[in-house]
């Protein structure tokens, strides 16, 4: 599967499974069971429980919604509760009962994802979709290695860990040259890309301007929090009928060019425009 064509992951508290089934409702391509920031310290190991319990035994609602990923955040390498997480990842792995995806926090090496990789690997017949969320000065810095990682599905731009770290406000204007840095690493490493989310849940003013933004710049998606900032999301990252039709006249026109260059409504259509063309296409198939 191909997780640039993702517009949105819903993030669910992975301590109150009563939101689980109601997340794989809410619209999103999928949704992401928190271990991490949402849980508290003294609810970890019940947020542990909750979730794999549930990975286990798929819901209704689970059999009903097929085409939702199902995710799962894991605590931070570098704290105290990676390890069980990590424990129970690999258990559900070995019996077939694992997530869709693996949301790994805070990576900072290329050597440290592998790692990760590789022993999740060792547990799998298949290892699940992962993406590494970028969210320190040293991941920040390692990011283009990270972004190469054979297997990887996708990066994640962590703004509100970033800027405590680099001691900066958690602005557009403070966080641009790293959300620059991390798409462009996306783009080297051929990998989804999904923005922070927007943590202001009644602002929707402020998520469909952070939205177009990050669009703009080349992030394939923005994650969620909230069950209502599913719809603005999809809207933004989901192509226009108007974009649709005119993706569709330029991959047909090139078509008939053969491979030359053509012109369509008096603008020039090469290969680099027919490729962005095709990649709306392909958005739209996937939806």
């Amino acid at each position: 599967m191909d997780l640039s064509r993702l517009s949105t992951l819903l993030f669910t508290p992975g301590h109150q499974p009563a939101r689980f089934d109601k997340a794989l409702a809410a619209g999103a391509d999928g949704i992401v069971l928190d271990l991490e920031d949402s849980v508290s310290v003294n609810d970890k190991d019940m947020a542990r429980a909750y979730v794999f319990d549930w990975l286990r035994s798929p819901s209704e609602a689970v059999i009903a919604q097929p085409v939702v990923l199902c995710g799962v955040r894991l605590n931070a390498r570098q704290g105290p509760y990676f390890e069980a997480d990590e424990a129970a990842l690999c258990e559900a792995l070995a019996t077939g009962q694992a997530p869709d995806l693996i949301v790994l926090p805070k990576v900072e090496s290329a050597q440290e994802l592998l790692s990760c990789m590789r022993r999740w690997q060792r547990h799998a017949r298949e290892l699940p979709h992962v993406f590494a969320l970028i969210e320190t000065a040293v991941g920040l810095q390692q990011v283009d290695s990270i972004a190469l990682v054979a297997g990887l599905g996708g990066l994640g731009f962590g703004a509100a860990d970033l800027s405590a770290d680099l001691g900066c406000e958690m602005t557009w204007e403070a966080m641009l040259y790293a959300r620059g840095r991390v798409a462009h690493a996306a783009a080297l490493g051929r990998v989804a890309l999904m923005d922070v989310p927007h943590l202001e849940l009644d602002d929707e003013a402020g998520l469909r301007e952070q939205t177009l933004r990050a669009k703009s710049m080349g992030f394939t998606g923005k994650f969620s929090i909230h069950p209502r900032q599913v719809a603005p999301i999809r809207e933004y990252f989901m192509p226009t009928p108007k974009q649709i039709e005119r993706a569709r006249a330029l991959v047909a026109a090139a078509d008939r060019a053969q491979g030359q260059v053509c012109v369509v409504d008096g603008r020039m259509v090469d290969e680099p425009v027919v490729r962005s063309a095709r990649q709306v296409l392909a958005r739209t198939a996937a939806s």
